[in-house]
């Protein structure tokens, strides 16, 4: 015997899962994790009984419903689902799924299309990492178009712009942007950041490790020695950050970073934690460009001076590059973050009944 849930397939940004509305799902979260894992056909590295594709970015879920904030229309769970463990991380949050909140909850009837312009702004509540995000979405004759001519790398052909504006989320999950109180620490004979911004992650320098810094995933995933060094990195790096043993956490991420090829620009290499992101994570992204513009990181752009404002950080990426316009304030002196904002795209896939054994419900 199996269970029917509704179920919207999304592509959000570079990444894909189902979506689903809070109601459609137990409310059990123990409950809830079984039907995620089944639903994704984890553990397999295939995913073969279900919806996943094998990868990190394709084992995602988005988990939506009406917010309880007063100054929100939606909340959004996102859930990681691993891929050969039958596990699930709610800790962090994802961006890239973020980009199909927006469309999925006016599609859905959890907010109305504007009746004036051809957007809709929708105010997302991140339920992982506590923060704000107001998701605009093209909605011209009052329903949402997936059709549209903005390319992003990393996905073939163009589709419809949806802009997404970072309200808060310096410190969500640990409490501050910088959590150890330094902008450099020295882990394991390396000097480090660690920062809390949009993204818990620990950036290293790429000639620190030996490496260019350009080097594509395949080779940086074939490279056990790094990948060990990253993981003993990550967990030295968590326990610094107050998070505990992260021993059984995606976060935080250990990300590779050095100088792009003109000024404002970044190489990063983002890893999921264990694997290398074959493109980048939009909130890992934000991170790297905050801490590309905020002095005193291993990563501050040397060529141009803080300021209050507006900068511009283009992030470089094993599929190209993504664009973050980050927003910075001077209080005594101390510059501080106040919003983060980029483009991505979504669409909608398939839409229909998901079956799920009785045993991930009853188990």
């Amino acid at each position: 015997m199996s269970y029917n849930l509704p179920c919207v397939l999304m592509r959000g940004g570079t990444s894909r899962g189902p979506f689903f509305l809070a109601d459609w799902l137990p409310q059990d979260p123990a409950a809830r994790d079984r039907t995620l894992i089944a639903a994704l056909g984890s553990p397999h590295e295939l995913q073969i009984d279900g919806l996943g594709g094998g990868n990190s970015l394709t084992s995602k879920v988005a988990i939506v419903s009406r917010s309880v904030h007063a100054d929100c229309d939606v909340d959004y769970l996102f859930a990681q689902v691993s891929v050969e463990e039958a596990r699930v991380d709610t800790r962090p949050n994802c961006g890239n799924m973020l980009a199909g909140v927006g469309p999925f909850a006016i599609e859905q009837g959890l907010v109305p299309a504007s009746g004036h312009g051809n957007t809709t702004t929708v105010r997302v509540y991140n339920v992982n990492t506590r923060s704000r995000i107001d998701v605009q979405v093209c909605t011209a004759g009052g329903r949402v178009h997936y059709e549209g001519d903005v390319h992003i790398d990393g996905v073939q052909g163009t589709a419809a712009p949806v802009l997404m504006n970072f309200l808060d989320a310096w410190g969500a999950v640990t409490g501050q942007i910088f959590p150890t109180g330094q902008r450099i620490d020295t882990l394991h004979g390396l000097q480090v950041t660690c920062i809390d911004a949009a993204q818990v992650m620990v950036l290293v320098r790429a000639a620190d490790l030996g490496l260019r810094g350009n080097e594509g995933p395949a080779e940086l995933d074939a490279n056990s020695g790094l990948l060990r060094r990253l993981e003993a990195l990550r967990c030295e790096a968590g326990l610094r950050m107050g998070m505990g043993d992260v021993s059984n956490s995606v976060l935080p991420k250990p990300v590779i970073v050095s100088a792009g090829d003109q000024p404002g620009s970044v190489v990063s290499r983002y890893f999921t934690p264990h694997r290398c992101h074959r493109s980048h994570a939009v909130t890992g992204a934000i991170g790297v460009a905050a801490a590309h513009v905020l002095p005193g990181t291993v990563i501050t752009d040397s060529l141009q001076h803080a300021t209050a404002g507006t900068r511009r950080v283009e992030v470089l990426h094993p599929a190209g590059r993504i664009h973050v316009d980050v927003e910075l304030t001077d209080v005594d002196g101390q510059f501080k973050l106040v919003q983060a904002a980029l483009v991505r795209t979504a669409r909608k896939i398939l839409e229909g009944t998901l079956f799920v054994s009785e045993n991930a419900f009853t188990h």
